[in-house]
């Protein structure tokens, strides 16, 4: 190999492996309560994949991104014409992967040209696996305790910073990230300003 080609495969692998550790970074968050995710998120809707598209976007080394057609169900949060597509990187770049045919709650941002955009780091579930205090929270419950705070505990001690913080502790108690708060109870704003518990509508 010539001093020439040898120096071009160094700088590729370089730059491959900078890209890797661009893209971990990116795929890098913490888990989000389904309340947390509502209120952070641009959108969030009920939707129902009807089909699925590569987009052909050039020589991009970790491939194409996916588009997913979408049947409106119910939009809970998000723009008033509604969202028909979303879009997702490669799997190897955080994207996500959807099954056709099947109904979903699907979090995420709006990009400046109103497109919808979808991760590994948004919360994502397909809707018969939501718990009934899930699906009513929606409507009403997980936006006003917006103005909270969530703080995720997976070890002991855990403390809070402020009274306006719920203290999610499914990891810790229930030994799954989405145990009995996360299916069951909602975080309010009490009239003094401070955050709780509550249980939601079953």
């Amino acid at each position: 190999m010539t001093w020439t080609a040898n120096s071009c495969f160094v700088t590729l692998a370089i730059l491959f492996l900078w890209r890797g550790e661009e893209v971990a970074e990116a795929c890098r968050c913490f888990p989000a309560h389904p309340q947390e995710a509502f209120c952070r998120s641009d959108v969030v809707m009920r939707g129902k994949v009807v089909g699925v598209q590569e987009v052909d976007a050039g020589n991009d080394i970790f491939g194409n991104p996916t588009k997913y057609d979408i049947k409106q169900i119910k939009m809970f949060k998000g723009p008033s014409n509604g969202i028909d597509a979303l879009y997702t990187n490669p799997y190897s770049s955080c994207g996500v992967t959807l099954n056709n045919g099947t109904e979903y709650l699907i979090t995420g941002k709006l990009n400046d040209d109103g497109m919808m955009h979808i991760a590994l780091c948004d919360f994502i579930k397909p809707w018969d696996d939501l718990s009934e205090t899930q699906k009513k929270s929606l409507t009403q419950r997980y936006e006003r305790g917006c103005g909270c705070k969530f703080t995720f505990c997976f070890t002991t001690p855990c403390m809070v910073s402020s009274p306006a913080e719920c203290m999610w502790t499914d990891s810790l108690i229930d030994n799954e990230m989405y145990g009995g708060q996360a299916k069951r109870l909602v975080c309010m704003k009490r009239s003094d300003g401070s955050c709780a518990w509550y249980r939601g509508p079953h």
